[in-house]
């Protein structure tokens, strides 16, 4: 279980720093129609960079912060799980 976490957990900072690399702004429709695909996969990522940076400024409480930590361990794992079958199936 630990394992599926972590693997889609780098999956999600994988694909949520190369868009951040590649693309700044998303101006057209078809753009944010890709940025919402993308926030699909990166989600865990950007959701628990943005919780940390929150309880660093005292922006929010620590149940706030562990609630979504747990949220983005269960996205994580979900998307950890998809990762390693379609590992398992290549």
């Amino acid at each position: 279980m630990l394992f599926a976490i972590v693997v889609g957990f780098t999956a999600s900072g994988i694909v949520a720093n190369a868009y951040r690399l590649l693309v700044k702004e998303p101006q057209s429709p078809s753009g944010k129609t890709a940025h919402i695909a993308v926030m699909v996969v990166a989600g865990p990522n950007v959701l628990f960079e943005n919780a940390a940076r929150s309880l660093r400024s005292k922006q929010c409480s620590m149940i706030a912060f562990w609630l979504a930590a747990a949220v983005s361990g269960y996205w994580s794992f979900v998307i950890g799980l998809f990762v390693l079958n379609i590992s398992l199936v290549l």
